[in-house]
């Protein structure tokens, strides 16, 4: 066999003998050698094998290397685009400025070379997955195309030679069929197997497709090869169904048949002859009507539902619609012609695997195979949703649906091309109803039992997953092509079809009022439903209105209203309404209502349309009116608690309907369509109407008492104020009334920013957008900022001390409150109720605050833009006798202060009034025809014109009243008065003339029965069917309320004459109208203020309108008489006190009490945190006025008690132990290292102060004596542990029992109470120990204060004798044991590895270099936040609170315990000459560390330490001299070291001429050149690195500069002394300048020398020597001499240790975040090598690690926590890359901290959400670095939790 010897051979020559072959002119005996080959080596039967693989790369490259093939091919890549694909979380930009389509994108390398500055971008995480848009003319602006695409790269590129791709044209096509064969074999059906086999099928061929997207992106030349095989038909024959003698092949391909059928799909062929069934392209044929799926397909799918026990959730049976009517060829038809459609095909059964989608999208650039690959898309869209319907991952599924989908749509060429050509439409909308069929309901709304509607069910999975979102976004992509939306809307069928669509969504979700006892199970289904309007029907409704917006597409408009007014009538019909609205039912869910209402509202907005021609008659504007009417009746039921037993789901709903997101898509259209129905209706009608809905009807009487049906008396009030409400925003608003675009926008800024101040990005949240990106009002457009600078004010991100972090906010002018302010706006707009409240407070203030009213004002009211003409008819509501009457009478009962009034009606019932002067109707003129019926209201009002009805006066009411009202007592007296026979017939006349004239309300009956016989004359049976109200015949049950009767009440009032007495009862005073405010009244002067200044406006308006009314007001107001409202003698009134009074009392008592409570507050703050508190200062600074043996006292915060710290009571203060390495992270110099943000930059560790600590501590170990090694450094740099406290004291043994009580307490808290943690009982500060405070005097007062005369010797014999004595054991008691404890406490805070550097662990020396080390840290610290030296001088912020006093003495008790071995005490060589010791040693044991070496602060503390408590103030000083003279030596040294050897000389001399004057032990210039000839005699200590001194001295060392450097030397060591001395004995610390901070320091530590001489700056005069000056450093220096095997190098390092550091920094951030985002985000991970998915970066060393990553746990613990313990000793600062927040590890705890890069308007991006550029707030980046230095984050930031070592 042929094949097998090819095989033998090697692949490299094999393909190059068969490309020689195939070059020949008669290729066949090539063309059969391969074919062998091919059988034998890509054989599906065998698997996927590496082998195969192999062979295809060498047979490609036909004998050349694969990576040149790939090569060469490059080299004649042709694409301009650029089409890299991504997938999900792949971070890519869009520009909104240079696209054209709303889905544009750009990979980052083409956005960052393009040119954007200055455009609207953003960065974004991609969801699906998507492609990079770069080069795609039809998707973007070329201006926006990067350097690479913009070039037209397809013209200069050479033709591909034949040769090197006709090896691939040969061997891929079988290597696709092999794919293939291989996805038929694996496949089996979901339901007899898991989906884990499908998963083990697509690893294997992993390698096979990822072989072929490799070959995609070899570019053009490769992708037109693969297109011609992936679409030639013939290939395809050949190849699919198998030759005759292959069995396998065949199997093969029947497999593929049974899947095709198992889909529910038939092949062409087998639908058997049909005439031309064949040919007829899938899916063609014209939709007939309205109708739904194949009843073939609806059997089958049936059973899998039912399989699949999807059978609603347990809900009600579904409904199947069958009827054959659709073109069944849509759903159920497929045939595959090629490799790319049966490719596709196995794509979707393997349900998208996500390689497959990359390499057929990696394939789009070609343009050929981009339209083949959108008809075979499209094809199968229907079989994508069945496979998409069964699904488990339909979430997954659906992202990759999308990712393709998206590629393909929102080109408008392609998209209107297999319009044209695939039925792209009807394909869409008939897939979209297949799908939503399947979860079909009977409707419930209405007349139940009979209702012939259905609804999609919520409950499904369907909509609550949201399985519908990939059809739906690709329908509403495709509708934003004006040229697809244009045939859309052209094609009748097709909107019918829509309709009916949509008609599945109206009335969906219904819910029924609870009546009894609250629902069990409140059902989310809301979310499902909510969403499903917004996005399957409102979204594509605002597809089409944008293309809707000239005269040019009238006709459009007129089609889609017609088809939406039929629909509506078919389900008017189908839901069995006549005209009344079912009881307590709900549904939020109108979208026919809505596309009616937005289609008119663009058609006359827009089209110039006429609004007669679009509207429907009078009864079907009557039903239309009632679904919208009831939703706005319902949302005041809801608000007033009617529904409070359906749950809190209501109130969600209720909110959603009104939210942003929603709002314009759902109660805007609502109020509408009511707006419309309002301006055609009988005004008197829609009023009654309203009254109805929000039952209230019976409240609108008269009478005092009244019956209500259907209210409790607690809802009547929040319902009458409802109904009020909603009239006046019915004829106040004006959105789709007249309004500009740009108004619109302003208005609803206006209203958001006066409810709180907002951040830019929630403002463009809130403000509701066209949801259509098309649309050209898009968020973040000139418009929008425009705007929003002329309106609103910035306010710049501030950071509260507190420690909350401001964002940028927006905040309204001062003119936008003045002028702007609508509060009808705000109500409409409000989510919460306490919004609105909140909207009103800060009018107050802004009121207050500018001087223009100062008490509560009212809502201000607005002027309106004109109406359109259309619209006009809207203002006949505020001219119609029923309002009027209504408004009579609520004036009249609130004059009388009947129940169920408030200030709110009053101000709504004003608000119409003036809403009504400020429009009047048009045509006064006209009377109206009289109308007998009508009389009863006729004769109320003479007219409907508001202005002349103001000053009617209405004399005598009938009402209808119970027999307990007070009225019937009135009348009943009267008869007892009336008993005189005699007048009897006079009276009784004139009374029976009263009851003609009074007037009868009854809103409802008359009006609306003549409206019925109206509209029901041609339809008598309905007129039956009307309800006759039941108010007139009420049967009453036994025990009922009292009977009604009808009594006449007298009123004479008009509506002027209430308001002029409304106005003296809110004013409380009885002439508040005088005449002469008539005369010079303005209405303008009367825009702000509260109820009073409202009644002002309306009657100067009134009187300014209208010259009878004028008349009416002067004679009103001539007469002026006191109410006397009747009321007073009503039994049932208990409210002698106004209840405007009682509200102002209430008010003004609780002002009292908060004004109380603050100071109150106030006092405990000044107690508790004050700088300069007395019980602090009586705790920390020992005042000196204190009697000298007076004990200090302490107060427990705990019992309360105060009194003295004693051995067996001991107090304590509460403080916070913490490891810290911020004095590590100290650096020379002052100017922060830069965070790398390129591959060269680097951080280089070395040069920080706990490195360089930690090296010369092992440099010394190496040679030196260890126990003496440890006596000469600290250590506590790194690792060092911090106390600080809040300067509260408590009992120990109450604070025990504190701890017991918080560990039983099962509270939630965040802190670990196990771990000793827990906060101060007073102030709340973290804490996590107790420090015991030593019993006795504060501080070494009086007697060790007294300075002594004592001579220096003397002093230094009497310290070395203190030495001497042994640490006497301190007696057990309690106090001990707590000292113990504590320092158990401190041993424990800090890592094992910060507490161990000797050679033994754990050995005493290493002890007592640790715990001197902690005082050495806590002073260093306390220096660092001093701001590094002592010029501010006092007690600064951060010492207010120090406990160092405390703190030394437990560790002076500690250090007690060991005693220093004479021999080696450091006292006495720093005190005597000692002679040669050399003969000591023994040979094995290492030399001491000499002096010079020796850290002179450490010493300090040593001696302090380990000397009796209290220690006498001139011991101190005589010690600190002592040591000063030490340091002082130090720094001549290091100084020597540093000179070049030329000055060496010159000074060693000059010292020495100078050795013989008088005080020459005082002259550096001696001593100086003394310690050079002493140390020249060591070999070369001075000649190893002359050449380094050399650059280093550049500049020559002046006499000047000598003795600045000098005293910058030893000015570390004076510092820590003074502070120490500070803290021991309460000096003070002056302030100075920085120039003087030496020479203070040093005259406060007594170190006076003999400043006469040498005047004050000089160091050296501080010096006093008590032994020879000369001899003391000639023996110091031997010492160093003395070691003659340790190598110079070391030695000059050793004695050139500079002790100034800098303070503590955190790196430097670039400006941009965008610098660190592109360097890091891909960046891989140290350890693990893998991008992680979680970057973060230290902001300490720059060290990049993995937050949360599993990849570098070590112990379980993560890397973050293991980072922030190496690096902070447990605290760690961490910028996570992808979310540009900042959070803080502090050991077991972690806190999100926020963040310090913010966009343009100051606002923080966390997660990178929205994308915008961020810049670095410096102001943020400083208080980060604040409460790091300071140790500050426990107490600073609140939401601790913890981070169980995951992060």
């Amino acid at each position: 066999m042929m094949a097998a010897s090819l095989l033998r051979r090697d692949k490299k020559s094999t393909a190059a003998h068969l490309k020689a072959d195939l070059q020949r002119t008669d290729n066949s005996s090539g063309l059969r050698q391969l074919q062998e080959l091919l059988d034998s080596v890509l054989n599906a039967e065998r698997g996927s094998d590496p082998e195969a693989l192999d062979w295809c790369k060498w047979l490609l490259a036909g004998g050349d290397g694969f990576d040149e093939f790939c090569r060469a091919v490059r080299s004649y890549d042709n694409a301009t685009l650029c089409g890299l694909v991504w997938t999900a979380n792949f971070v890519a930009y869009r520009c909104r400025t240079c696209g054209i389509s709303p889905c544009m994108s750009l990979c980052a390398e083409c956005f960052n070379n393009g040119d954007h500055t200055g455009h609207d971008f953003n960065m974004f995480r991609s969801q699906a997955g998507g492609a990079c848009d770069c080069g795609d003319g039809n998707v973007m602006r070329e201006s926006g195309f990067c350097s690479r695409h913009r070039l037209k790269t397809g013209e200069n590129v050479p033709s591909v030679p034949r040769d090197l791709l006709l090896m691939s044209e040969m061997v891929l096509p079988r290597f696709i069929i092999t794919i293939i064969q291989y996805l038929r074999d694996g496949y089996t059906e979901p339901e007899s197997a898991a989906d884990r086999d499908l998963q083990k099928v697509l690893q294997q061929l992993e390698p096979h497709i990822s072989f072929l997207e490799e070959l995609t992106k070899m570019g053009g030349a490769m992708r037109t090869v693969l297109t011609k095989i992936l679409t030639n038909q013939q290939t395809f024959k050949e190849l699919s169904m198998g030759q005759e003698e292959n069995v396998y092949a065949k199997r093969n391909y029947e497999k593929y048949l049974s899947a095709l059928k198992s889909s529910g799909l038939v092949s062409v062929e087998e639908k058997g002859a049909g005439a031309g069934a064949t040919d007829t392209p899938a899916g063609a044929g014209a939709l007939s009507l309205l109708g739904a799926t194949a009843a073939a397909s609806l059997e089958d799918s049936s059973k899998e539902e039912d399989q699949d026990g999807l059978q609603g959730v347990g809900q009600r049976k579904r409904v199947k619609l069958s009827s054959t009517t659709k073109d069944p060829s849509i759903m159920d038809t497929l045939k595959h012609k090629c490799f790319l459609e049966e490719l596709l095909f196995w794509t979707i059964k393997y349900e998208f695997p996500q390689k497959m989608v990359t390499f057929l999208l990696n394939m789009l650039p070609d343009q050929d195979y981009k339209i083949t690959f959108t008809k075979t898309f499209v094809q199968h869209y229907a079989f994508i949703m069945k496979t998409l319907m069964k699904s488990h991952e339909s979430d997954t599924m659906s992202n990759r649906i999308v990712h393709i989908s998206v590629q393909l749509f929102s080109n408008e060429e392609l998209a209107r091309h297999v319009t044209e050509e695939c039925q792209l439409l009807d394909i869409m909308v008939t897939v979209l109803l297949y799908m939503m069929e399947s979860c079909l309901i009977k409707s419930e709304l209405q007349d139940e039992e009979n209702n012939r509607h259905v609804v999609v069910n919520c409950g499904e999975a369907l909509l609550k997953n949201n399985t519908y979102w990939p059809l739906v976004s690709d329908f509403i992509n495709i509708l934003s092509h004006q040229s697809v939306a244009n045939r859309f809307l052209e094609d009748h069928s097709l909107l019918l079809l829509w309709m009916s669509f949509v008609s599945f969504f109206q009335g969906m979700n219904l819910n029924k009022r609870e009546l009894n006892e609250h629902v069990e199970f409140e059902s989310q289904t809301y979310y499902a439903a909510f969403a499903a309007e917004l996005e399957a029907c409102a979204q594509p409704m605002w597809g089409l209105l944008t293309h809707c917006k000239v005269k040019e597409t009238q006709e459009y408009t007129k089609t889609v209203v017609r088809y939406c007014l039929e629909t509506l009538q078919m389900w008017f019909d189908a839901i069995g309404f006549v005209d009344e609205p079912a009881l307590n039912q709900l549904t939020f869910h109108l979208p026919l209502h809505r596309y009616y209402a937005m289609f008119l509202s663009k058609g006359v907005k827009c089209q110039g349309l006429d609004l007669d021609s679009l509207l429907p008659d009078q009864e079907m504007l009557m039903k239309i009116m009632v679904h919208p009417l009831q939703i706005q009746a319902s949302l005041s039921e809801i608000h007033s608690n009617m529904w409070v037993r359906n749950g809190l789901q209501i109130k969600g709903q209720a909110m959603t309907y009104v939210q942003s997101h929603f709002c314009n898509s759902m109660i805007d259209p609502d109020i509408y369509l009511l707006q419309v129905c309002a301006s055609r209706l009988d005004p008197d009608y829609f009023i009654s109407s309203v009254f109805e809905r929000f039952k209230v009807v019976d409240l609108l009487t008269m009478a005092s008492q009244h019956q209500n049906a259907v209210l409790d008396s607690e809802q009547e009030r929040p319902m009458l104020e409802g109904a009020l409400t909603f009239l006046v925003i019915l004829c106040s608003l004006r959105i789709h009334l007249g309004m500009s675009d740009d108004e619109i926008l302003r208005a609803e800024m206006v209203s958001q920013l006066c409810m709180n101040d907002r951040t830019h990005s929630s403002l463009l949240d809130l403000i509701p957008e066209n949801p259509n990106p098309k649309s050209g009002v898009v968020p973040g457009s000139c418009s929008f900022e425009e705007m929003l600078s002329a309106i609103a004010d910035f306010k710049a991100p501030v950071f509260e001390p507190g420690g909350s972090m401001q964002q940028g906010m927006y905040t309204p002018k001062a003119e936008v409150w003045e002028n702007e302010f609508d509060p009808i706006m705000v109500i409409l707009r409000t989510v919460y109720r306490r919004d609105v409240q909140s909207a009103m407070d800060r009018y107050a203030a802004f009121l207050k605050q500018s001087g223009i009213h100062t008490g509560n004002p009212w809502p201000p009211y607005k002027e309106r833009t004109p109406l359109h003409p259309c619209y006009r008819g809207l203002v006949r509501l505020l001219h119609c006798k029923t309002l009027h009457i209504v408004i009579f009478t609520l004036l009249y009962k609130i004059w009388m202060d009947h129940q169920n009034m408030s200030e709110h009606v009053l101000c709504m019932v004003l608000y119409l009034i003036e809403l009504g002067l400020d429009n009047p109707v048009q045509d006064d003129k006209v009377e109206e025809e009289p109308c007998i019926e009508e009389h009863c209201h006729d004769s109320w009002f003479p007219g409907t014109s508001l202005l002349s009805n103001l000053h009617h006066v209405i004399n005598f009411v009938r009402v209808r009243v119970p027999e307990t009202a007070s009225e019937v007592e009135r009348k009943r007296e009267r008869e007892r008065e009336r008993e005189t026979p005699a007048s009897t017939s006079s009276e009784s006349s004139t009374f029976g003339q009263n009851l003609r004239e009074a007037q009868v309300f009854s809103l409802v009956a008359e009006r609306r029965r003549k409206f019925q016989e109206i509209i029901n004359r041609s339809n008598h049976e309905a007129s039956q069917a009307v309800r006759p109200k039941s108010s007139s015949s009420r049967w009453l049950p036994p025990g009922s309320p009292p009977q009604l009767v009808t009594e006449i009440l007298e009123i004479r009032e008009s509506m002027l004459s209430l308001l002029v007495k409304l106005h003296q009862k809110l004013s409380a005073k009885q002439d508040s109208l005088s005449l002469s405010w008539l005369a010079e009244v303005d209405p303008a002067h009367h825009a702000h203020g509260d109820g009073l200044t409202a009644i002002e406006r309306i009657l100067a308006k009134a009187a300014t309108r209208s010259r009878h009314s004028k008349r009416c007001l002067q004679e009103i107001c001539g007469k002026v008489f006191p109410p006397i409202p009747l009321k007073k003698n009503s039994p049932g009134d208990k409210k002698s006190m106004d209840k405007e009074e009682r509200r102002q009392r209430a008010r003004e008592r609780q002002q009292k009490l908060l004004a109380e409570f603050a100071s109150r507050q106030k006092s405990f703050m000044e107690t508790a945190m004050d700088v300069e508190s007395p019980e602090t200062d009586a705790v920390m600074d020992m005042g000196s006025a204190e009697p000298l043996d007076s004990e200090v006292l302490y107060d427990c915060v705990i019992c309360g008690q105060s009194g003295p710290s004693t051995e067996d009571r001991p107090t304590g203060l509460v403080v916070l132990l913490q490891a810290s390495s911020v004095l590590g992270h100290r650096c020379r110099s002052d100017t922060p290292k830069r965070l790398p943000t390129t591959d060269e930059e680097h951080i280089y560790p070395e040069d920080t102060c706990g490195a360089t600590h930690d090296v010369r501590l092992s440099l010394m170990q190496r040679y030196f004596k260890d126990s003496s090694c440890l006596q000469s450094v600290s250590v506590g740099w790194d690792g060092g542990v911090y106390v600080q406290t809040c300067g509260h004291t408590l009992h120990i043994d109450c604070h025990k029992s504190y701890m017991e009580s918080l560990r039983n307490d099962q509270v939630l808290q965040g802190f670990s109470v196990d771990k000793g943690e827990f906060t101060c009982p007073l102030c709340r500060q973290f804490a996590n120990s107790v420090l015991p405070c030593r019993p006795g005097r504060g501080m070494e007062t009086g007697a060790w204060h007294t300075p002594s005369n004592k001579s220096m010797s003397t002093l230094v014999k009497e310290v070395e004798d203190l030495q001497e004595q042994l640490g006497i054991f301190p007696v057990e008691s309690n106090l001990s044991k707590e000292m113990e404890s504590v320092i158990k406490d401190i041993k424990s805070t800090t890592q094992k590895k910060y507490m161990d550097y000797g050679k033994n662990p754990g050995s005493p020396d290493n002890d007592f270099l640790f715990m001197y080390s902690v005082a050495r840290t806590n002073l260093e610290l306390e220096l660092v936040h001093r701001g590094g030296n002592l010029c501010s001088g006092g007690a600064s912020a951060a010492a207010k609170r120090s406990c160092l006093n405390q703190l030394f003495h437990v560790l002076a008790m500690h250090m007690r315990l060991y005693s220093i071995d004479s021999a080696y005490n450091p006292w006495t060589r720093l005190t005597q000459s000692t002679h040669s010791r050399d003969n000591e040693y023994c040979d094995d044991e290492r030399p001491e560390v000499p002096m010079l070496f020796r850290d002179v602060p450490s010493l300090l503390i040593i001696f302090i330490l380990t000397m009796p408590q209290p220690l006498r103030k001139e011991h101190f000083t005589c010690v600190v001299k002592v040591l000063y003279s030490l340091q002082y030596t130090q720094a001549l040294a290091a100084l020597s070291v540093r000179f070049s050897r030329e000055e060496r000389l010159a000074w060693s001399n000059s010292g020495a001429a100078k050795k013989n004057t008088p005080n020459s032990d005082k002259s550096w210039e001696s001593l100086l050149g003394h310690m050079i000839s002493e140390l020249t005699k060591a070999k070369d200590v001075y000649d190893t690195n002359s050449e380094e001194t050399l650059v280093l001295s550049s500049s020559v060392w002046s006499p000047h500069s000598i003795e600045f450097s000098l005293q910058q030397f030893c000015l570390p060591f004076l510092r820590l002394s003074c502070l120490l001395q500070h803290h021991l004995y309460g000096d003070g610390l002056p302030g100075c300048l920085v120039e003087e901070e030496f020479s203070l320091l040093a005259g406060c530590l007594g170190l006076s020398g003999s400043v006469q001489c040498s005047g004050a700056s000089s160091s050296a005069a501080r010096l006093e020597w008590n032994l020879d000056a000369f001899d003391l450093i000639s023996q110091w220096c031997s010492e160093v001499i003395a070691l003659s095997d340790t190598p110079t190098q070391q030695s000059v390092s050793l004695l050139g240790q500079d002790p100034q550091w800098a303070a503590p920094r955190l790196l430097h951030l670039p400006d941009n975040y965008n610098t660190i985002f592109q360097y890091y985000h891909r960046k891989s991970c140290t350890s693990c090598g893998k991008t992680p998915k979680d970057p973060a970066l230290c902001l300490v060393c720059g060290a990049f690690v993995c937050l949360k990553g599993h990849c570098c746990k070590q112990q379980g613990v993560c890397e973050c926590v293991l980072h922030s313990q190496h690096c902070g000793a447990a605290t760690g600062i961490f910028l996570l890359i992808n979310a540009s927040v900042i959070i803080i590890i502090r050991g077991h705890r972690f806190c999100l901290w926020g963040s310090v890069y913010l966009d343009a308007h100051g606002e923080e991006d966390r997660d990178l959400r929205r994308g915008k550029p961020l810049y670095l707030c410096e102001e943020r980046y400083r208080v980060l670095e604040q409460q790091w230095v300071s140790h500050t984050f426990d107490h600073i930031n609140k939401r601790w939790g913890p981070h169980y070592n995951g992060l």
